[in-house]
């Protein structure tokens, strides 16, 4: 294998997988930490974690658990994939989890940078973009576990970390690789270890891609994944114009599960509904008053399915206010967890109804689903939307898979997906 990633949620996870098969890379994304070698052919591997929102020991521990992994099976470069709306607070897991990688890997600097223009991250003068607006403009400041309040991601990663944090400016970006290299000898000529990437578009990635080829360690969200697979091509390890993209097919019922309350999943799943599709709300304030909220769900399904009426949605995706509301009543942690388990308890119960074309929408959610069905490992295919593509399961059963970040996707992304796969 030529490239070994770790990405702290499952959305996260194929989302860089995405970008590297888009570069002619074979990927394969485990779920958790393999046990063995996997029996598949692969240029890279992707371990989703679930460490974005846990405490920041455990999620250094999960991640050096990954690192530990991925060096014994001779991975020659490193990626520590975080989202791309920079997702933490003071206390990490950005910065923690970055600095247990250097200390293990015996790495004296590295770069930071969520930036993926094709999705509308951008980064310039250490600030990030959310579409026009800085991220605490953004969706982001209501976040119900990660509220980004504050652009200035060299400010935000230095409360994370003791290592000095600096900048590699688009000055330098803009000028190219060798410019870029020039710029991280001067950092760490006065201490800086880590350095947040001014990137506006492709071409910077492509730039940056080509000053990164000997780190040993690379933390960024999915877009510098866009300019890594080059460095292979050029030493001959990767063949160019690979094609990584087919998946066997798929031809069972189709679903939607929802649980991200971002604003782009509360605009796919009012398109959804908009467009005619069939949609069942599952209400958080009836689960945790302990009624049989799934059950209804898939009463309310199946006979649809069985009449080819799908895809069917299920989702507990609310505005702002609303969640605020019962994390109020139970507690953020509390409701979290507690609709998480219901969905995954939902999409196992639609697989068992013969569901095998499923779209997850929500990182934790994501996470939650995978995990409840019993799912190892997934072969990366086709994009849907950047950032988002087509996976399937690996083994005896057969699913395929989109695990949808939750800020990520245009508004059709839920009937879309479905024609993609087609």
């Amino acid at each position: 294998m030529l490239l070994g990633c770790m990405a702290d949620d499952f959305t996260g996870a194929t989302d860089l997988a995405n970008n590297l098969v888009r570069g002619g890379m074979r990927v394969v994304q485990t779920v958790g930490v393999p046990g063995a070698l996997l029996k598949e052919d692969m240029d890279a591997v992707v371990v989703a974690l679930k460490s974005r929102t846990i405490p920041a020991a455990e999620a250094v521990s999960q991640s050096l658990a990954a690192l530990k992994w991925l060096q014994q099976h001779g991975c020659r470069q490193i990626y520590f994939k975080y989202c791309s709306t920079f997702d933490s607070t003071p206390a990490g897991n950005i910065g923690p989890v970055t600095e247990a990688l250097m200390h293990a890997l015996g790495c004296d600097f590295t770069i930071a940078c969520p930036a993926f223009p094709e999705a509308g991250r951008t980064v310039f003068k250490g600030h990030l973009f959310v579409g026009d607006v800085p991220l605490n403009e953004s969706g982001m400041r209501h976040h119900p576990l990660t509220p980004m309040t504050d652009a200035n991601l060299v400010r935000v990663l230095q409360a994370q970390m003791k290592a000095k944090v600096g900048l590699i400016g688009y000055e330098d970006v803009a000028r190219g690789p060798d410019a870029i290299r020039a710029r991280i000898a001067a950092l760490k000529s006065t201490g800086v270890k880590v350095a947040i990437v001014d990137v506006l578009s492709n071409d910077d990635l492509m730039r940056l891609g080509l000053a990164l080829n000997d780190m040993s360690l690379v933390t960024a969200g999915s877009g510098v994944a866009v300019g890594l697979p080059q460095n292979f091509v050029a030493t001959g390890a990767l063949h160019a114009g690979t094609s990584a993209t087919t998946l066997p097919h798929a031809d069972g019922y189709r679903a939607v599960v929802s649980g991200s309350c971002s604003v782009a999943t509360n605009a796919q799943v009012a398109y959804f509904i908009a467009s005619g599709g069939a949609a069942f709300a599952i209400d958080a304030a009836k689960l945790a008053a302990g009624e049989p909220e799934v059950e209804r769900a898939l009463a309310w399904a199946n006979p649809l399915l069985e009449q080819g009426k799908g895809p069917v949605l299920l989702y507990s995706t609310a505005a702002p206010a609303a969640v605020q509301k019962i994390q109020s009543q139970i507690g953020a942690s509390v409701a979290g967890q507690l609709i998480e388990q219901a969905l995954a308890t939902a999409a196992c119960g639609l697989v068992h109804a013969g569901v095998d074309q499923l779209v997850v929408a929500g990182g934790e959610t994501s996470g939650a689903v995978v995990q409840a069905l019993g799912i190892a490992a997934l072969r990366i295919g086709p994009q849907i939307d950047p950032g988002v593509p087509w996976t399937m399961s690996v083994g005896d059963k057969r699913i395929a898979l989109a695990l949808k970040s939750g800020n990520f996707g245009g508004e059709d992304f839920f009937v879309k997906a479905f024609r993609v796969l087609q």
